[in-house]
């Protein structure tokens, strides 16, 4: 990181302040102004007073460790988990839900006015419906800790896996997947891998759950072709975690940080789990997208649809389709719905997904979102509405441009990072698009991100 000199700070390294918290970063920590200088502050709140040390000069902001809160917020309140602070997941214990939800709605609200340009009034957010045990989709990394095998989360900004035992945003099914893999590997003398020197067997326990049906899907990640005692596992799995649905290997012998690898291998069950949204019935493989949040994702997409406008006579796009989740719910209003993703075992599950629901009018194709826009428009395609709900990079220029070429009525563009979607409304707005909603969604309660929904229709519909 590029350091400015030290006198060209009101600040210096070691100095203990007094801070005036006004506001938060896109991480959710707190922040002061000393002489125009952001200092941020991990863990205070929005109107309190308190006291930091300055640890670290960045390029264009001081960071502070929290000694003392000298005046508390009203919003604070004793976290609801022992390792907040401690592990990485989670950013927002020590506040109440509504000063979180305010936050939230501020940083979409920020992101919309300072990188998109767009004059926005105040954001709507929609709460969660629960703010505990809400996530299906676990994913833990897995080392050697003291000795011994060991799951849980990373650490604030390291790779140091922390065992948190219980995780209050997971599910408990998923916890007791993750310790009964643990035992196995210590009972059976299973390797940890190790990212340093790229030796050991087990890098990730990744762990899926159906909020309908309560099925539970895990998949163990290695660096290798097989484990030891794969009977052994499957019956400890089955033994103790209710409705095990199947268990997988995923075969990952590359190095860096994604977590899946290119190719699975069945140990029990037919590879996928089943579970239902917003009245369809969907089948769930690995890879496949589906949102961590099932009650909230339901209103959300319920959301979607109303913003679309559908009559019964439109054509709709969905780009970044996944399993087909917004698809189908689109083609139960639609007349014709064409579904887009990349990843070829979601399409594989996005089509079974359509016979299965009876969903005729659903279409499936595997490919780049943006070559697939270009390629549709090249086709004559005109869809009436295109959604969109890209992963956190957002859009490229060659799909947006792909997309005004196919001149919708109406875009609805569902996003998990408020800056990318800003960039993107910029774009697309200086190229006769105007925006007409912007609502936020909470679908990670206590955690950083925030998940936004905008449309924005054709400038001369």
């Amino acid at each position: 990181m590029f350091h400015v000199k030290q006198r060209d700070y009101p600040v210096r390294l070691g100095q203990v302040v007094d801070l005036e918290i006004t506001g938060y970063t896109s991480e959710g920590q707190g922040v002061a102004r000393v002489e125009g200088l952001a200092v941020v502050v991990a863990g205070a709140i929005r109107g309190e007073t308190v006291r930091a040390k300055i640890e670290h000069l960045g390029h264009t902001a001081a960071y502070g460790r929290l000694l003392e809160v000298l005046r508390p917020s009203p919003h604070r309140v004793a976290p609801g988990c022992p390792h907040a602070g401690r592990c990485g997941g989670c950013a927002f214990w020590h506040m109440d839900y509504a000063e979180e939800l305010h936050a939230k709605a501020q940083r979409v609200e920020d992101a919309l006015r300072r990188i998109g340009g767009l004059e926005v009034g105040p954001v709507e957010i929609v709460p969660s419906p629960q703010s505990t045990g809400y996530r299906n989709k676990a994913q833990y990394p897995v080392a050697l800790v003291n000795g011994k095998a060991t799951a849980g989360f990373f650490r604030p900004r390291t790779h140091q896996v922390l065992d948190v035992g219980r995780c209050r945003i997971q599910g408990s099914a998923a916890d007791r997947a993750k310790e009964t893999v643990v035992r196995w590997m210590r009972a059976c003398g299973v390797s940890a891998y190790d990212e340093k020197t790229r030796q050991g067997l087990v890098r990730h326990i990744y762990v899926r759950t159906a909020a309908v049906t309560g099925q539970v899907l895990v998949c163990l990640v290695v660096h290798g072709d097989q484990i030891p005692q794969e009977n052994t596992l499957v019956e400890n799995l089955l033994t103790s975690v209710d409705n095990l649905g199947t268990v997988l290997l995923s075969i990952h012998k590359k190095p860096g940080n994604a977590v899946l690898g290119d190719s699975f291998r069945t140990l029990y069950g037919p590879g996928y789990i089943e579970d239902q949204l917003c009245g369809l019935s969907f089948r769930l493989s690995p890879r496949s997208f589906y949102q961590v949040n099932h009650d909230q994702a339901q209103q959300l997409y319920e959301a979607a649809v109303a913003l679309a406008g559908l009559t019964g006579k439109e054509t709709a796009m969905d780009l970044y389709c996944g399993t087909g989740t917004i698809s189908l719910v689109l083609a139960r209003r639609a007349a014709r719905v064409i579904g887009v993703e990349i990843i070829d075992q979601a399409v594989a599950d996005a089509k079974e997904n359509a016979l299965r629901n009876g969903l005729t009018n659903a279409e499936f194709r595997c490919a780049d979102a943006s070559q697939a826009a270009a390629q549709l428009a090249a086709e004559g395609i005109r869809p009436d509405v295109i959604v969109v709900d890209p992963p956190r990079k957002g859009l490229d220029e060659a799909g947006m441009d792909a997309m005004v070429q196919m001149a919708p009525e109406k875009i609805v563009y569902i996003s998990c990072d408020p800056a990318t979607l800003a960039r993107d409304l910029k774009y697309l707005t200086a190229r006769g698009y105007r925006l007409t909603t912007a609502r936020a969604y909470d679908m990670f309660p206590r955690c950083a991100h925030v998940e936004t929904i905008a449309r924005l229709v054709r400038a001369d519909a």
